[in-house]
């Protein structure tokens, strides 16, 4: 194999001079990128070793002499988003700090350095007994670690602390008892380049491993656990016993300054204790050419955790044979039979008589026992990835490489990936999905690595140039730490540490109320969670996991499209859904900093009309704070007022969709006919693409594709409906007597001056205003249904008539005055 591949001719360095764009390729081809969630390694990389929920003690801001109790909110490398414990759930005093620059201590320290405890001035009449209240919130809480907040280590990221130069220590691949120093030559995202101590001016031993890989370990390790410390056969004659000594000693006089610290390695996979015994048979896939699956054999039991597999070859002129350390969870090693139990190819040992593998046969002929079932690590299906999918993936024949890799086939715990674009085109790659060689789509470009692009790559034939609006600045490690003062960032700052976007991970929280538009079923069916990583990429999944997960893919995907008034600072990307065999896209806002993740999630949400907590950066233990459990589809209402009901008031939690809810109505429906087409017509033979099981036509919704034409007919009605009605209309009482032409003029004349943003009225100040105008009489209605600020803004004359049951003319008198409030908040307010 290693001749055929040496054969085949270099594809050339021209591609790598094009420019690869991930969207437009897979846009192009039609497939999809594989979930984040499923790269553990590369989640375990991003964390920082803060997490929601820690709490720490931080001076105020209005009294830098004291402190107050504050809780993690989101990470972002460096920085922290903090609230002071007793806001509850009110984010506005919400406020970010740099680990760098602020005064943050963990939970103890104020007590210990004689320093005061004081409740700041915003929260203070929420807190009247300090003590009780720190006594409660205290409670079983986890405190922000110590050692992250002061020291050498203060805010950096664990994998800055593995800087080039740094040493570590590294297992022999063909003797797990020795291991050698290895000195870090660069560092990607958590993949190091390593060479051995001794030879820095060779890099041709140099070896790419992911620094959580089990073979590696911090200095020490090896006179730790009893292991011995020389180089290994393959570069031990270049230099004498005396020379490796003089070296050996000079990294332990250096081993203080070079070294990493230990709890850094404190999330690698513990290695358990094997059952295997030499001369086992088994079948196995060989790490350096991941390409089949072969009969191997355990050559050496080293100890309890280690032994050695050889590919099994019957030539009796081999010179060399291919063998390498394993244990018990090491991937590519399979019971006998394995192979043929799932449909797949063994491939024959060299110098095997025939063409037809028996295994029974086999182990008669070599006198062998096959390996127990009880030997091998559990398989897993549960792990996200599907055919098609794709990914980027380390090139084994070259580990310099990474190249875009398709996913084209999947059995158990095991993916068949096919690179695309490598140096030297090679079969398709073995690989376990626990592997720490594949890396989600992005990765490459976040950690500003080289990604082999396809031959046939769709590339951007002119590099398009990056408007940056000021609003929109991208902040550098360097520009944060210089420029931040009073330990906090404006919400406005996009973040970006080390030149990384930085995305919290994504919940998707099952147990919260779905509502109208999702299927709960499909929800259920999701994964956990997704990131952390690229927010722009991020959230594309999780906007795209949800248009699976809905009734009708279609409908949801025009809910959450951009509205081509609306003003927004993000990031737009084209998203597609699929529906009763038809194609749909439509662009849609993503965010692209953390900062403003958790703001996003929440209006996604009341844009799909479930759960603001349905999904998130925060994780739903038991209860959701929202209480969503009481509602079903048809109490909804309560939530937001969208369908016929009789109740209105706020959303609870405080949140609403006022940007959409204050347009005119049908105005954001009819215009998105501009923009949200079918991509195609399929053929009646197209498959239906609707989740299986999910219900068609819920809710009495209409079929999509009769809605557009539809919708133009049915405005005209109901603007003539209108007009009839106001030629007709009667009334019973004073009440609801309509204003004469006169009374209107006059009121439009008086322009209205707010002293306070309606934004923040409460019930009694809505119940207060209309009290001063000629609707006094409908406060009562306003106090019943606990209609605040937010609420009253919301309200259009549609919805004042189903809600409210008011006739034409005190319904048109109502709106009147909220308009008139709506006006003075744009002109005051609005800025």
């Amino acid at each position: 194999l290693n001749r055929f591949l040496a054969s085949l001719p270099d594809a050339g360095s021209s591609v790598e001079e094009m420019e690869f764009n991930w969207d437009e390729y897979l846009e192009d081809t039609g497939a999809t990128a594989a979930p984040h969630g499923s790269f553990k390694h590369v989640d375990t990389s991003l964390q920082n070793g803060f997490a929601p929920g820690m709490k720490l003690e931080v001076a105020v801001k209005s009294d830098q002499n004291t402190y107050w109790v504050a809780t993690i909110i989101t990470t972002c490398g460096q920085l922290l988003l903090l609230r002071y414990d007793g806001y509850g759930e009110d984010r506005k005093a919400d406020f970010w700090c740099d680990i760098m620059t602020a005064d943050l201590h963990p939970i103890g320290w104020c007590e210990q350095n004689k320093k005061i405890l004081k409740v700041p001035e915003g929260i203070k009449d929420k807190i009247p007994d300090q003590e009780e209240f720190l006594q409660r919130v205290l409670k079983g809480a986890c405190s922000a670690p110590a050692n992250l907040l002061e020291g050498l280590h203060r805010g950096k990221n664990p994998l800055d602390l593995i800087a080039p130069g740094s040493r570590l220590e590294l297992q022999n691949i063909r003797d797990s008892l020795e291991a050698w120093i290895v000195n870090v030559v660069e560092n990607v995202g958590g993949r190091l380049k390593l060479r051995y101590e001794g030879l820095e001016d060779s890099d041709k031993f140099d070896q790419w491993l992911f620094y959580l890989d089990p073979f590696l370990h911090q200095v020490g390790w090896a006179a730790q656990h009893g292991y011995s410390l020389q180089p290994p056969l393959a570069i031990r004659s270049l230099k004498s016993e005396a020379d490796w000594q003089e070296i050996l000693k000079q990294v332990k006089e250096e081993e203080e300054e070079s070294s990493v610290p230990t709890d850094l390695f404190k999330d690698k996979p513990v290695i358990g204790v094997h059952s295997f015994s030499e001369g086992m048979k088994l079948e196995a896939v060989d790490p350096m050419a991941p390409f089949v699956i072969s009969p191997a054999t355990v050559l050496k039991v080293f100890n309890e955790k280690y032994f050695m597999i050889e590919i099994d070859d019957l030539r009796p002129d081999r010179t060399t044979s291919q063998s390498y350390i394993c244990h018990v969870n090491s991937a590519g090693i399979f019971p006998v039979q394995w192979s043929l139990k799932n449909g797949l190819h063994l491939s024959p040992p060299p110098g095997y008589p025939g063409q037809d593998f028996d295994w029974a046969d086999y182990l008669k002929q070599c006198g062998a026992e096959a390996a127990p079932q009880s030997c091998f690590p559990s398989l897993t299906s549960d792990h996200g990835f599907k055919e098609n999918m794709k990914l980027e993936a380390v090139n084994p024949v070259d580990p310099e490489e990474v190249c875009i890799a398709t996913v084209t086939k999947l059995k158990d715990s095991y993916l068949w990936l096919q690179l695309e674009g490598s140096a030297k085109p090679v079969p398709d790659c073995i690989v376990s999905v626990e592997s720490m060689n594949i890396f989600p789509v992005g990765w490459c470009e976040t950690n500003g690595y080289q990604l082999r692009p396809p031959r046939k790559a769709i590339v951007n034939k002119q590099k398009k140039i990056a408007v940056v609006q000021p609003e929109k600045q991208i902040l550098s490690s360097r520009t944060v730490h210089d420029g931040l003062k009073n330990q906090e960032l404006n919400s406005s700052d996009s973040v970006v540490i080390n030149g990384k976007y930085c995305c919290p991970k994504i919940y998707f929280n099952h147990r919260c109320f779905s509502g109208p538009y999702l299927n709960k079923g499909r929800i259920a069916e999701l994964p956990q969670s997704v990131g952390p990583g690229n927010c722009v990429l991020v959230l594309k999944e999780v906007l795209t996991l949800l248009i699976n997960a809905a009734y009708k893919p279609s409908r949801v995907l025009r809910e959450l499209q951009l509205d081509e008034e609306a003003a927004w600072h993000g990031h737009g990307e084209t998203l597609k859904a699929k529906y009763k065999g038809k194609s749909y896209r439509a662009t849609v806002e993503v965010v692209r900093t953390a900062d403003r993740v958790a703001d996003f999630c929440r209006k996604t949400c009341i844009k799909l009309e479930c759960c603001p907590n349905l999904f998130g950066p925060q994780m739903v233990l038991d209860k959701c704070s929202e209480n969503c459990s009481v509602l079903t589809k048809t109490k909804y209402t309560h939530y937001y007022g969208k369908r016929k009901n009789k109740r209105i008031g706020r959303p609870p939690g405080g949140h609403s969709n006022l940007e959409v809810a204050m347009k005119k109505p049908n105005k954001r429906r009819k215009r998105r006919k501009h923009f949200f087409v079918h991509k195609k017509k399929r053929s009646s033979t197209s498959v239906d693409n609707t989740p299986a099981g999910s219900p068609q036509g819920s809710g009495g919704e209409e079929d999509d594709d009769q809605d557009e034409s539809e919708l133009s007919h049915s405005l005209a009605q109901d603007r003539d409906k209108r007009k009839r009605k106001l030629r007709t209309f009667s009334f019973s009482d004073d009440e609801n007597k309509p204003p004469s032409p006169k009374d209107i003029k006059m009121e439009v004349a008086e322009k209205l001056q707010l002293d306070s943003n309606p934004l923040e009225w409460s019930v009694a100040d809505v119940v207060r205003f209309l009290k001063s105008t000629d609707c006094a009489p409908l406060a009562r209605i306003f106090l019943d249904q606990e209609i605040d600020g937010q609420a009253l803004l919301l309200l259009t004359l549609p919805t004042v008539q189903e809600c409210m049951d008011l006739k034409l003319g005190p319904a048109i008198k109502l709106c009147h005055h909220i308009e008139r409030v709506k006006l003075a908040f744009y002109q005051q307010f609005a800025n």
